[in-house]
């Protein structure tokens, strides 16, 4: 089994790709032990000393690390990847439960704003959330309140010092653009 990296726009992250399917349907982000427990690979990863988060995609695991060199603990991780892949482990104990994050909430919008509301997920869906699983991360819509879009970024896109750029200057200015009534985007 050959595993590629990639690196991302985060230098705390970095995205590894096994050559398979990692995850069918929705992706899944674990911020700590207790939460990654859920799943077999992310406990696992957890178990290396440094790692502070496990983002599950579609073809791909993207890894944050605390501020240890990713040359310590680049070999292992790829050891966990291939052993759990290899053994046939499945990704997640209950793939029927339903996921719930850790930073959820119901969504808020107000009801005369369903329809821009469905617009602007549309737009997330098709144009949004493509380009950001390939810098290794996801976006969620979480609400929208007097023109402010609120998103949540997940994966390598939590805490990544560009968020903010990819923030306001792609998102926001494609959603003003295809949105009237949006005025700005926040991270929450």
């Amino acid at each position: 089994m050959f595993i590629q990296t990639e690196a991302t726009p985060n230098p705390a992250t970095l995205k590894f790709l096994p050559g398979r399917d990692v995850l069918v349907g929705e992706p899944r982000d674990f911020r700590t032990l207790d939460a990654a427990e859920a799943s077999p690979l992310a406990a696992s990863l957890f178990g290396i000393s440094g790692v502070t988060g496990v983002f599950l995609g579609s073809d791909f695991i993207s890894v944050t690390k605390d501020d240890t060199n990713w040359a310590h603990i680049k070999p292992a991780i790829l050891g966990v990847i291939m052993d759990h892949f290899l053994a046939g482990k499945p990704v997640l104990l209950d793939e029927n439960a339903v996921h719930v994050d850790e930073f959820a909430g119901e969504e808020f919008y107000e009801e005369e704003d369903k329809e821009m509301v469905e617009v602007i997920k549309e737009l997330l869906a098709t144009r949004v959330r493509p380009a950001v699983a390939m810098d290794g991360g996801d976006i969620i819509f979480r609400g929208f309140k007097e023109g402010t879009v609120f998103l949540h970024m997940q994966g390598a896109c939590s805490g990544c010092p560009s968020s903010t750029a990819t923030l306001k200057s792609g998102i926001e200015n494609l959603l003003r653009h295809f949105v009237p009534g949006v005025e700005s985007v926040q991270q929450v």
